[in-house]
């Protein structure tokens, strides 16, 4: 081989490693450019959510609770107190299911967040009475079978109990005649005050009793009244 091919020879196997490098490197390059950088690519660190603490009676017991400002009030009961005979029906307020008194009036603990509830007295269903004392509301649905599968029950009867209170306390209703005066304890207001309160077994004629014979009215009274109504009409 003469001192030229040599040469030429040279310059190619140069050539070729040079291009075999330009390849690899070039490979390599669009290998790191498809990864995402780890700044990009790390999740980023989640925050903790807000909490508050907040203190309440409940069943004239004092809870303090550290709690994230989204929970209900029916989470607070349930989930960090553990009275679980308030239910989650809806979670949107529309069944009734999770009725609890707060100060004396019902309200739906599902709607209510439990941060706003500081200073306040909750009463639950297992605040109301016990199993070798029931309260009077207890102790009449279970005489008049005023529930079947038993979920709606604990709302329906802190409902009830609330609803006589109204009516004592002279709070009128939709169907009062005139608001002027004072509410009549009868079946169509006490089922209009209890219309937000949903059976899905239908024992309302028998909650209507119950409630009934705790307000110290007799069903056919309030039938009799409804009717004279009316006719007068």
């Amino acid at each position: 081989m003469n001192e030229t091919a040599e040469t030429a020879a040279g310059e190619t196997s140069h050539f070729e490693v040079s291009r075999r490098a330009v390849l690899a490197g070039g490979a390599a390059s669009v290998g790191i450019s498809a990864i995402p950088s780890v700044a990009e690519g790390a999740a980023p660190m989640a925050q903790q959510p807000p909490a508050m603490a907040v203190t309440f009676k409940v069943n004239g017991k004092a809870q303090a609770l550290m709690l994230d400002t989204r929970t209900t009030l029916l989470d607070a009961l349930r989930d960090h107190i553990g009275l679980m005979g308030t239910k989650k029906g809806c979670d949107h307020g529309q069944c009734g299911a999770c009725t609890v008194l707060v100060n004396g009036t019902r309200i739906n603990s599902c709607l209510s967040l439990a941060v706003m509830h500081e200073g306040d007295a909750v009463t639950t269903i297992e605040g109301l009475g016990t199993p070798e004392q029931l309260h009077p509301m207890q102790a009449a649905f279970v005489k008049h079978d005023g529930f079947q599968c038993g979920y709606c029950t604990p709302g329906q009867i802190c409902s009830a109990v609330a609803v006589l209170e109204e009516i004592r306390a002279g709070i009128p209703s939709h169907v009062q005649g005139d608001v002027g005066t004072a509410p009549e304890m009868s079946l169509p207001e006490m089922r209009e005050r209890m219309s937000g309160n949903i059976c899905r077994c239908g024992a309302y004629s028998n909650i209507a009793e119950a409630m009934a014979e705790v307000a110290g009215v007799r069903i056919a009274e309030t039938h009799g009244a409804q009717s004279n109504a009316g006719a007068e009409a």
